[in-house]
């Protein structure tokens, strides 16, 4: 039974409402719902623990065969100090030692990726489980009215504490300073803690899941523009102030293997209580199943453009889309800027020259970094495609689909609208990071009007693979509904593995060839065939075809 509004709800929320029982506390059963959490969620969990363990070790590992003498890291070193478009883009550099160089690497990606991964798992077990009924019901017996929220929070802190003592225990196992390692790991998993309490936030603020992951997500980006400013500006420059007002830029102050400047830390652990007690008292202030945000009322009569599939699934995706290309054009303006230089900056490491060259198909190590750096935003593309498919889930689990195909109509119109968003939003994806490579290359040049129609190429080249992921949700979908989302994502997750780390494996062609961005041309540089871009669409339109002819014998819900 839900709560009611007004005078009714706010008894309830004293204690005589669904949920809380005679002697029962606010955070009764947080225990319980905690262990359930770490059953649901076992697998995504262990996967996100070991991308950041890894991709930190892995480094580390890399950098020692990479950089063996002090001048080759000195040349890494001058080349990234002062470069701002560098700096901007990986936060700041604190010395030449492996480990100093390391921490730069990676230090605020993972800072980045553990936000994401708290964010998801508190917003999963709160305003998610809130919006599709669960809460209701586990509501209904002994369980205290912050409960949830409280289990989520604590699954967010055990996935950090995880990664930060495999982190610690990876780096000293591979020869780097113990201290230094702790640090580092500390500097990732308290940042990812305290992007966990804002999300607690957003949950309570915003009134659908999907409103709190992009408030998260939102304070996320802000949090990363405000270090890029920072960083930006140099050890001694006007702005360097900035940098103080960003948890991902406390984290690069923590300084590991170059000082370990442990003291720092206490900011984002401060923070993230603070903002944890702020989260419980608004979960108190509200009714289950609303926002403290009151959401706004659409208009009374509906548009004529709303009056077909189509136009529906484009008002629902808009807004994502426009977040997606920005972003995109933000992430590829940054790659391009710091092409022209990506010679300094790789120093004399011949090894990860070759890398390079490989993962870019070309012995050229501007263009091989520019084509790299296109697969890199090929698989953004497929994420928003892959995105916008997996709507359609989410209509059908939350009885938001079946009303609509109670009219005229039919379940392929349904999805088609989906699909044509999905393939013509990924296409603007694309040129949006073409168009922002073009520039900020061009621009660093002096000859933009050729950067541009090039680089914008090289991204439209990826669009084929795009369509393949697309289809592949939709297949899914279509044939198997109850496994779809997780599919779909493992699927591209396992296809950005083959292609970005694949070449460099070296692992076996047949291998290789799994993954569709495998078979796109190597642009810029590289050379053009029409063949493999015809399969590739052709394979996308048969798996699409396949899912809508799976929808249409299927059962709905």
């Amino acid at each position: 039974m839900r709560e009611m509004s007004g005078p009714a709800g706010a008894l309830a929320s004293r204690g005589t409402g669904p949920g809380v029982r005679a002697g029962s506390g606010p955070l009764t059963g947080a225990g319980a719902l905690t262990r359930l959490g770490m059953r649901r969620d076992r697998i995504m969990l262990a996967v996100w623990v070991y991308v950041l363990t890894i991709l930190v070790v892995s480094t580390g590992y890399s950098f020692k065969g990479l950089y063996k003498t002090p001048a080759s890291r000195a040349a890494v070193y001058a080349g990234v100090a002062h470069d701002p478009a560098t700096l901007a883009l990986a936060g700041p550099v604190y010395g030449t030692s492996l480990g100093a160089l390391t921490a730069y690497k990676v230090g605020a990606t993972c800072a980045v990726l553990a936000s994401l991964m708290s964010i998801f798992i508190v917003i999963r077990h709160t305003r998610a489980d809130e919006e599709a009924g669960r809460l209701e019901l586990v509501g209904s017996t002994a369980v205290g009215r912050n409960a949830s929220l409280a289990a989520g929070l604590l699954l967010a802190a055990a996935a950090n504490a995880a990664a930060v003592l495999l982190i610690t225990a990876g780096q000293a196992v591979i020869g780097y300073p113990a201290a230094g390692s702790a640090t580092l790991a500390l500097a990732i998993g308290s940042t990812g803690l305290l992007s966990g309490a804002v999300a607690a936030v957003a949950a309570q603020l915003s009134g659908s899941a999907r409103g709190a992951r992009g408030a998260g997500i939102g304070a996320l980006v802000a949090a990363y523009l405000l270090m890029s400013i920072g960083a930006a500006a140099g050890t001694r420059g006007s702005l360097r102030w900035v940098l103080w007002l960003s948890p991902l830029g406390w984290a690069s102050e923590v300084r590991p293997y170059a000082g370990d400047r442990w003291l720092v830390l206490a900011l984002p652990l401060a923070a993230t209580v603070a903002v944890a007690a702020a989260a419980a008292i608004m979960a108190t202030r509200r009714d289950l199943d609303a926002g403290l945000v009151p959401s706004r009322p659409g208009p009374a009569n509906a548009s004529r453009l709303l009056r077909d599939p189509l136009a529906l699934a484009w008002r629902q995706q808009r807004a994502g889309l426009i977040g997606w290309a920005v972003g995109a054009a933000a992430y590829a303006a940054a790659f391009g800027t710091i092409a022209g230089n990506i010679g300094s900056f790789l120093g004399s490491g011949v090894v990860v020259r070759k890398a390079i060259a490989r993962l870019g198909g070309q012995p050229g190590v501007t263009n091989a970094f520019l084509a790299a750096m296109m697969t890199v935003l090929g698989l953004v593309a497929a994420g928003y495609a892959v995105s916008v498919v997996l709507r359609l889930r989410a209509d059908e689990t939350a009885d938001r689909a079946e009303p609509l195909l109670a009219t005229a109509t039919r379940r392929v119109t349904w999805a088609g609208g989906q699909l044509i968003v999905a393939a013509l939003g990924s296409a603007v994806v694309l040129g949006m990071a073409g168009l922002g490579a073009g520039l900020a290359s061009g621009a660093r040049a002096g000859d933009t009007g050729a950067a541009i129609p090039r680089l914008l190429g090289a991204a439209f080249a990826q669009l084929p693979a795009v369509l393949v992921m697309a289809g592949v949700a939709m297949a899914l979908f279509g044939l198997l509904p109850g496994y779809c989302e997780a599919a779909s994502w493992t699927a591209l997750g396992v296809a950005a593995l083959l292609a970005l780390f694949g070449p460099t494996l070296q692992l076996a062609q047949w291998v290789q060839d799994i993954s569709p961005f495998t078979h796109v041309p190597k642009l810029p540089g590289g050379t053009v065939s029409a063949a493999p871009l015809a399969w590739l669409s052709a394979v996308a339109v048969v798996l699409a075809a396949a899912g809508l002819l799976g929808l249409r014998r299927r059962d709905i819900g």
